[in-house]
C-alpha cells in the first residue's frame, strides 16, 4: 500500500473532511488556507483563501456545494466549493474550533473557545439557500465548560449536539433548548482532553480520541460506553470505517519532545483497530510528527492522514486489506467470557447455565460470521 503524498500546506494539519460522494478531500491547517483535492489521485484542486489565522476543522454540505470553515481568527466562512468565492463570513469574540453543517444543511453548529475572559460557547447558525439573504445572528447559544471545546458534532436527526473538549467529559445537550440531557461518566470516560470526536456513517456512534493514550467508542442516544482501544501514544486522531468494522486512530508523542526525526521515536503510525475485538490489527508508517488528523473515504476504501509534517498521505488500500481474517486465538479469547456460561454452575438446578442467541448477539458473536479462524498476519507492512 504505497502513498501518496501531498504537499500543499506550509504548516501542519488540523482537519480532513471526505465529501458525501468521496471524490473530493478538503484539508485544513494552521497556514490559514483550505485546500481541496481530488481523492483518487491527491491532485490539489484550488484554495480557499480569506482567513488570518490557523483553520482549525472544515465541514461540507451533502450536495459538495458549499465548504464551511472555523478559524482562530474569530471568523466562520461559507464558501462556493467550485469556484472559491466566500459567501459569508460569521463574526465572533473569540477563535472558533469545530463547525459541523446538520443533515439537511439547514444549520450549522460552531464552538468558539474561552477568551479574555468568555467562557467557550456552542452556537448554532441557519443557513440560508441564498447567500445574500444570510444572516450571523445565533439562534441558539450553550455556555459551555470549562476550558476549551474541541469538537461539536449532530446527534441523531438534528435533535442533540454532541461536545467534548479539554475538561474530558463528553456531554450531550438538546439542539432547541441548550438543556444539558447528559454527561459520560468520569470513571469509564476519558481521563484527559478529548482531541477528537468522530461519528459512524449512520450516526448511531462516535468515536473519541484522547490525550489519555485511547479512543472509545460511545452510543450516539445514550453516551454508553461501548468499546474502548488502549495505545502507547496520544491520539490527537481518529476515524471509523464506513465498510469494515475497523477503526483507525493516530496521534504521538508531542513533535518538541522528540529528539530523533523518526517516525518511531515519537510513535508517529496511524493504528488500525478491529471495533468489536478491540485488538490493533495493523499499522500504517510514514509522518515524521504527530498525526493531527486522519480520515475514511466515504467508500471505505481509502484514507487520508495530515500530520505536524505538514504533508497529507492517502493511502489506498490493496486487496489484502478486505480479507483480514482473524486468529482462533483472538476469537475465542473474545467469546471465551461468554462460553465460559456453559460451564457448571451450582446455583442452577441443572447444573449448568446457557447463553442465549440473544446474548451473544449483543456481543457482536454474528459480525464474525464472514471472518475465517486462521492466523493473522500485518498487511500494512
Amino acid at each position: 500500500m504505497r502513498p501518496i503524498l501531498m504537499k500543499g500546506h506550509e504548516r501542519p494539519l488540523t482537519f480532513l473532511k471526505y465529501n458525501r460522494e468521496g471524490d473530493l478531500l478538503f484539508s485544513c491547517a494552521k497556514d490559514h488556507n483550505p485546500t481541496v483535492w481530488f481523492a483518487d489521485n491527491g491532485d490539489r484542486l484550488g484554495v480557499y483563501r480569506g482567513h488570518n489565522g490557523a483553520v482549525w476543522c472544515c465541514d461540507v454540505s451533502r450536495d459538495s456545494r458549499r465548504l464551511i470553515t472555523g478559524s482562530a481568527d474569530q471568523t466562520v466562512k461559507l464558501w462556493d466549493v467550485q469556484s472559491g468565492t466566500q459567501l459569508y463570513s460569521f463574526n465572533f469574540d473569540s477563535p472558533a474550533r469545530a463547525v459541523e453543517f446538520s443533515v439537511g444543511d439547514k444549520l450549522a453548529v460552531i464552538t468558539t473557545d474561552p477568551f479574555m475572559g468568555q467562557t467557550s460557547t456552542i452556537q448554532v447558525k441557519r443557513i440560508s439557500r441564498d447567500p445574500s439573504e444570510q444572516v450571523g445572528d445565533s439562534i441558539l447559544t450553550i455556555k459551555g465548560p470549562q476550558g476549551r471545546i474541541n469538537r461539536a458534532v449532530w446527534g441523531p436527526l438534528n435533535k442533540t449536539i454532541i461536545s467534548a473538549g479539554e475538561d474530558a467529559v463528553i456531554r450531550l445537550w438538546d439542539s432547541e433548548t441548550g438543556q444539558l440531557l447528559k454527561e459520560s461518566d468520569k470513571e469509564t470516560g476519558h481521563q484527559k482532553t478529548v482531541a477528537a470526536l468522530v461519528k459512524s456513517s449512520d450516526g448511531s456512534h462516535f468515536l473519541t480520541g484522547s490525550l489519555d493514550k485511547s479512543a472509545k467508542l460511545w452510543d450516539s442516544r445514550t453516551l454508553t460506553l461501548i468499546k474502548t482501544y488502549v495505545t502507547e501514544r496520544p491520539v490527537n486522531a481518529c476515524a471509523i470505517s464506513p465498510l469494515l468494522d475497523h477503526v483507525v486512530i493516530g496521534g504521538g508523542q508531542d513533535a518538541s519532545a522528540v529528539t530523533r526525526t523518526d517516525h518511531r521515536a515519537g510513535k508517529f503510525e496511524a493504528k488500525f483497530f478491529h471495533k468489536i475485538l478491540e485488538e490493533e490489527i495493523g499499522g500504517v508508517k510514514g509522518h515524521f510528527g504527530p498525526i493531527n488528523a486522519l480520515a475514511f473515504n466515504p467508500d471505505g476504501r481509502s484514507f487520508s492522514s495530515g500530520g505536524e509534517d505538514g504533508y497529507i498521505r492517502l493511502h489506498h488500500f490493496d486487496s489484502d486489506y478486505f480479507t483480514i481474517k482473524i486468529s482462533s486465538f483472538k476469537l475465542v479469547h473474545f467469546l471465551f467470557p461468554y462460553f465460559a456460561n456453559f460451564v457448571k454452575d451450582p446455583c442452577n438446578v441443572g447444573g449448568f447455565r446457557r447463553v442465549s442467541s440473544e446474548s451473544l448477539i449483543q456481543v457482536g458473536l454474528f459480525g464474525f460470521v464472514s471472518y475465517s479462524l486462521c492466523c493473522t498476519t500485518n498487511i500494512f507492512d
